[in-house]
């Protein structure tokens, strides 16, 4: 982490995102401090990965902004996709690309070090494209990292994988978090949103109907919306 003032808490104030005569967001307001996972769950639909990419900067919202706690650079936060794109070329030059694209210093280092930390340095001249889908999105995970950010984006970060890959990066969620990073992740798997967060944010039709510790969400949903998803009712 770098020595210059924290990017967080980030506040999300009254986002509003409309699209082809539809409101996709409707008032989502929430803060996120400094440390810890946060869920984002909610039925398909609900806004989640597009509330993810608005404070990620890849949307613009029709309403309502994002405000950090000091402006943040290129590298402070970073976003890891549901599908990670992968280049046309080697594991390590993957990194190396982002790497330089960012202008961080002693890129081919740093590159190295990431490998290491994501158990990917057996892989390193193969192919990214041609990795597993639980080997590529390790590698994404360690691209976004090498960029040393503060808070994390994750989308569904295991839901095209299976059972054992999905560990590994629940395990690498933890350590990071362990670290002393930041994440905010969406998930469809209410098992791992049991497992690796600290705080669940429920959305439903673009509104934010719950924001809550992991404990108390589970074991009591103070909004009847909440309650039917949970039982697995389904309400889009």
């Amino acid at each position: 982490m770098r020595d210059n003032a924290s990017i967080l808490p980030l506040d999300v104030e009254g986002l509003r995102f409309e699209a082809g005569g539809k409101t996709l967001l409707d008032g989502v307001s929430f803060s996120l401090p400094k440390g810890g996972v946060t869920a984002v769950i909610g039925p398909n639909g609900a806004g989640k990965s597009l509330t993810l990419r608005i404070c990620h900067k890849l949307i613009m919202p029709s309403a309502g902004r994002v405000r950090w706690a000091a402006e943040p650079g290129r590298k402070r936060h970073a976003m890891v996709f549901q599908r990670p794109v992968m280049l046309r070329r080697s594991v390590i030059a993957n990194l190396r690309h982002a790497l330089v694209a960012y202008g961080t210093p002693d890129p081919a280092t740093r590159a190295q070090t990431a490998l290491a930390r994501f158990g990917l340095l057996a892989l390193a001249e193969r192919p990214a494209r041609l990795l597993s889908g639980g080997e590529q999105q390790r590698l994404a995970i360690a691209r976004a990292w090498a960029l040393e950010p503060e808070l994390m984006f994750l989308d569904e970060p295991s839901s095209q994988l299976d059972p054992g890959a999905t560990r590994q990066i629940e395990e690498i969620i933890r350590g990071l978090a362990a670290e002393g990073m930041t994440i905010l992740m969406t998930t469809h798997d209410l098992g791992q949103a049991r497992r690796l967060s600290q705080r669940v944010l429920f959305l439903n039709k673009g509104r934010l109907v719950e924001d809550a510790e992991t404990t108390r969400f589970f074991a009591e949903p103070s909004s009847s919306e909440a309650r039917a998803f949970l039982a697995g009712d389904l309400l889009w």
